[in-house]
């Protein structure tokens, strides 16, 4: 059992032409974007420069704009010199007039082209919880982006769901945007690590407890509050992955000590065991359209990454590159993993992140050094979010794979165990 925790603690903390790059519309020369802020005097400018560097910094992170870095306001309406910028040279202008009252956010925000000085797109935004401003701005460039014809950047609308250390054997669960600037914690007491979102509109997520007398799956309903128990087993229980509709569960089970893959059908509660190894099977993951599963295995020696059928015993080696494979995530045909660069048994390892495709010969890689861990796809194959770790700190990275940019956003407290997005 020892050896299965060390192995799954890596897995926790831890150009051939390919259709990733093909499918997104290539931008050569990016459009120059000034944002401008409007916003009445009575708002403090703290609140309307911290919205400010939200949009700029979301325009940044969809690798789409050419920033101009300058605060810039205006009035809303604008002049002659506001609506051109002659002396920035722009090709647009993004301006915004926030207002807020005690609980609710609102902004007017219109995209005007800086050639004609004609406004292209006008909308009016709102939110209940002004804390939530941080998804406000998101929303905001997500319909910008859209307006200009890029590629989408929906993704940033994602909640982010994540555990994070707090003391020893403490740990909670913590929501956010992907830029963690709003954060909400909705568990905690205890031990509570590896949070899944159970659907696709983020309603509701699973995690695993360590309070009771057995590791125990819960589901958590963000609408009620309320939690119902899915299943426990002794030694260990993760819940991996869950099928695209959300009616089946992967879990990583050590009901014998070994770890071995199974899946969990959500309405008639019946459980599958899909792989028998009497080593370590840990990280099913869902792979071409759930007909099979990419997981982690040290049956050939070393932690590498397997594919096998739900219903199909045979298996097959997916990489041929490095060795010691810890977590990884799929979306279609593509999956993305963290491979062990360094083999240090005192000093800190370097583990950088590889994306291959199960359809060809396609490799990748997308860090160079450090510790990045726990990579998770967006909900397109062109952004990816992992775990940066930084001795004590952590931090979530965002790569921008066609644009071929990695950003970060530190994490203020604590130390991050496993995300979800």
């Amino acid at each position: 059992m020892k050896k299965i925790v060390v192995f799954l603690c890596l897995a926790l903390f831890a150009y051939a032409g390919d259709a990733t790059v093909e499918i997104v519309k290539k931008i050569d020369v990016l459009p120059k974007i000034a944002v401008q802020d409007a916003s009445p005097k009575n708002i403090d400018l703290e609140s309307r420069r911290s919205f400010f560097k939200l949009i700029a910094g979301d325009l940044r992170v969809s690798s789409h704009f050419n920033v101009l870095d300058d605060y810039l306001q205006s009035s809303y309406e604008g002049g002659p010199l506001e609506n051109f910028l002659s002396d920035k040279k722009v090709d647009m202008i993004l301006r915004f007039s926030l207002t807020q009252d005690l609980n609710a956010a609102t902004a007017n925000v219109k995209l005007i082209n800086a050639k004609t000085g004609v406004t292209t797109f006008e909308k009016v935004y709102s939110i209940t919880d002004k804390k939530r401003n941080p998804f406000l701005a998101h929303k905001i460039v997500v319909d910008v982006n859209d307006q200009v014809g890029a590629p989408s950047v929906k993704w940033m609308e994602q909640s982010v769901i994540f555990a994070r250390y707090t003391d020893a054997k403490k740990s909670e669960i913590v929501i956010s945007d992907y830029t963690l600037s709003y954060t909400k914690i909705v568990v905690t007491g205890g031990l509570n690590i590896f949070p899944k979102w159970a659907n696709t509109d983020q309603s509701a997520f699973y995690y695993t407890s360590y309070s009771g007398a057995e590791p125990t799956i819960y589901q958590y309903d963000l609408k009620t509050g309320g939690r119902k128990s899915i299943i426990s087993s002794p030694g260990m229980v993760v819940c991996s992955d869950v099928s695209k509709d959300g009616t089946k569960l992967l879990l990583t089970m050590a009901p014998k000590d070994q770890t071995d893959i199974y899946i969990y059908d959500i309405s008639t509660r019946k459980i599958s065991k899909i792989t028998d190894y009497s080593g370590i099977d840990v990280n099913g993951n869902f792979i071409d359209d759930d007909k099979r599963i990419a997981f982690v295995s040290d049956r050939l020696g070393s932690p590498d990454i397997f594919a096998q059928g739900i219903y199909d015993k045979s298996f097959e080696k997916l990489v041929y590159h490095g060795k010691n494979k810890n977590s990884i995530s799929t979306y279609d045909n593509y999956i993305v993993y963290s491979s062990r660069e360094a083999d240090s048994e005192f000093g800190r390892n370097t583990f950088n992140l590889y994306l291959i495709s199960t359809k060809t010969d396609y490799l990748r890689q997308l860090t160079a050094s450090g510790e990045n861990l726990y990579p998770r796809f967006a909900k397109d194959p062109d952004t990816i979010m992992f775990i940066k770790q930084f001795g004590n700190q952590s931090a979530l990275g965002i790569i921008r794979l066609n644009a071929n940019k990695t950003y970060q956003f530190q994490l203020k407290t604590g130390k991050l165990q496993s995300i979800d997005w």
